[in-house]
């Protein structure tokens, strides 16, 4: 199939476009293969560029005169919250736009979407497909001093009944799955205790639903390991695993206990018996009273409304935002990984977490777990290299989940759609707005990472798999995300000015009270930001100030100094 192909109306002139916050712009409309742009060629006036994929809903209002056709504004809503119109006079040219772009943003072929035909017009100083490659993250995650025991039992040892973990463990990288046929959504290469067998992790996989067997994620300075994995899978021919009880074993060490922290809501999931399990306490943390991603997405929508009716009283909003939910699965959220961070902390215990196949509120937890313990993941290297580990190779499945967005109604949907990496991103600001000084990095880099989630020229969130990128050949055919942001030029922007290095654990506060709702991204189309910004710059403007007269300072202070020799060594050969 050929875009043009789609494209019946490639430009019209004399376009009106009209959104809440600008003024109205007539211009001249383009449709391209994936843009769609819109420019009354004068430098002070509003041009629009939007990429296909962004559009979430086409909304047609036609105008009739006496049963006559004459035109008609065509509304897009976006899935990075933007609702814009664009009105057309002539009938023709309205219906052959309304049908182009209703087609080009519904296209469902990813060798289509611009990643592929996308070419970077600058230089790739690093290549982010291979900056965070799991052979590096394993040195970084286990590290030189990782090794809480030397594993000298036979792995028939291990999987006996007898076998009681008091020696501990290391780890290893597995390549079982290289060919990613024990798990379609794990990645090519998984970190595992070395005392394992690939045996015992294929019949693990049996055990656990999609495949996804108990993996190291996060392992704790003080030896504690968190690990994740889907939920057992509950049938009458298999109401046990040894292997899968081996592998949790060999990961308590020489702990007395671990714990089983299941997110995804009491009587919704299986887990592990208390026989066969002895020594793991079941903790039930769900994130909201939710049976699918679809439920996530329907809180969102929920919110997004409440955002956008700019109508309606304080009340009424208030009410409307807390009848949403939204702000009850953060809360939830940073609520479980508080749980799971102090069972590594303070208690010195491992975690497995999982809630059904753990593709969605088990890499919640599990991530923000990271960053509340590790301060590696505050900066701007260590959050990418966190959402590469945790979401990308571990197989979130972007394409299905961003495939639409709030603004397409639920029956229209299928039930896959969900918002799990928008609320991993919202509890991360949550942080920010309770740390401000702990972070490297700025609340634009999140609403960046928000925004290419969902649409990008950039590879990185690209299909559903490491399976499905490594078919589509996504690492040598596109460009990584990561490559751009890394470049100073950008790096510059997205740098948080009151960061100060906090090597410590940050507690956050789970009182309700203390969340905020998401201003610069969920009110950033419907009311005016320039306060916040004008803010900001004087923040940074005080901060740079303030490291000017720092240095001045120190220079005088040195200067004084050789003075105050020279004033010394003339006393001297005075006397």
């Amino acid at each position: 199939m050929e875009f043009v192909e789609l494209i019946k109306t490639p430009k019209l002139d004399g376009v009106l476009l009209h959104d809440h916050l600008h003024a109205t712009v007539e211009g001249t409309l383009c449709i391209t293969g994936h843009h769609l742009l819109l420019s009354a060629r004068q430098e002070s006036s509003q041009e629009l560029w939007l990429m296909h994929k962004n559009i979430d809903g086409v909304e047609k209002k036609p105008f009739v005169v006496q049963n006559v056709l004459m035109g008609g504004i065509i509304t897009l809503k976006c899935k990075d919250l933007r609702i814009i119109s664009l009105e057309i006079k002539y009938a023709k040219e309205y219906l052959n736009v309304a049908a182009s772009l209703e087609a080009l943003s519904s296209l469902h072929n990813p060798e289509l979407e611009y990643p592929f035909f996308y070419r970077p017009m600058y230089t790739i100083l690093e290549d982010g497909y291979t900056m965070f490659r799991p052979e590096l993250e394993f040195a970084k995650l286990v590290g030189s001093s990782s090794n809480v025991g030397t594993c000298n039992v036979p792995a028939n040892s291990v999987a006996s009944n007898g076998y009681d973990g008091s020696l501990g463990c290391e780890w290893r990288i597995a390549h079982i799955n290289k060919d990613f046929k024990l798990c379609p959504t794990y990645g090519a290469a998984l970190i595992v205790p070395k005392c394992i067998t690939d045996e015992q992790i294929v019949q693990s996989a049996t055990f656990r639903d999609g495949g996804r067997f108990p993996v190291l994620c996060y392992r704790h300075e003080n030896g504690a390991a968190l690990l994740r994995s889907a939920q057992p899978i509950s049938t009458q021919s298999m109401k046990r695993c040894r292997a899968d009880e081996a592998i949790l074993n060999v990961v308590l060490g020489r702990s007395k206990k671990g714990f089983i922290v299941d997110t995804w809501g009491k009587g919704k999931s299986n887990t592990e018996t208390d026989q066969h399990y002895s020594q793991w306490k079941k903790v039930n943390r769900s994130i909201g009273n939710i049976s699918s991603p679809a439920a996530i997405l329907d809180c969102f929508t929920k919110m997004i409304e409440a955002c956008n009716d700019t109508a309606c009283t304080s009340d009424k909003w208030l009410s409307r935002l807390d009848g949403s939910q939204w702000l009850s699965l953060v809360l939830n959220s940073l609520n479980a990984a508080c749980v799971v961070a102090q069972c590594l902390d303070q208690e010195g215990s491992p975690v497995l977490v999982h809630g059904a196949m753990g593709l969605d509120s088990t890499l919640i937890v599990t991530s923000l777990v990271q960053i509340i313990l590790n301060p590696d993941c505050r900066t701007v290297r260590g959050i990418q290299a966190l959402i590469e580990r945790e979401w990308i190779q571990a197989g979130h499945p972007f394409a299905s989940r961003h495939q639409y967005s709030c603004y397409t109604l639920p029956q229209n949907r299928p039930k896959n759609c969900g918002a799990t990496f928008l609320l991993f991103l919202d509890c991360i600001h949550q942080l920010y707005k309770q740390f401000p000084c702990s972070f490297e990095f700025n609340i634009q880099l999140l609403i960046l990472l928000f925004e290419h989630s969902y649409f990008s020229q950039y590879g990185t969130f690209l299909c559903d798999s490491e399976r499905e990128r490594y078919e589509l050949r996504v690492h040598t055919r596109t460009t990584s995300l990561w490559s751009y942001l890394n470049r100073p030029d950008v790096l510059k922007n997205l740098l948080n000015p009151l960061y100060e290095p906090n090597p410590i654990v940050i507690w956050p506060s789970v009182a309700p009270i203390s969340l905020e709702l998401w201003q610069e991204l969920y009110l950033r189309w419907t009311v005016d930001q320039m306060n916040s910004e004008r803010n900001l710059a004087q923040i940074l403007h005080l901060v740079t100030t303030e490291k000017e007269l720092r240095s001045k300072a120190l220079k005088l202070r040195k200067q004084a100094s050789d003075l105050r020799c020279e004033i010394l060594k003339l006393l001297k050969s005075g006397n």
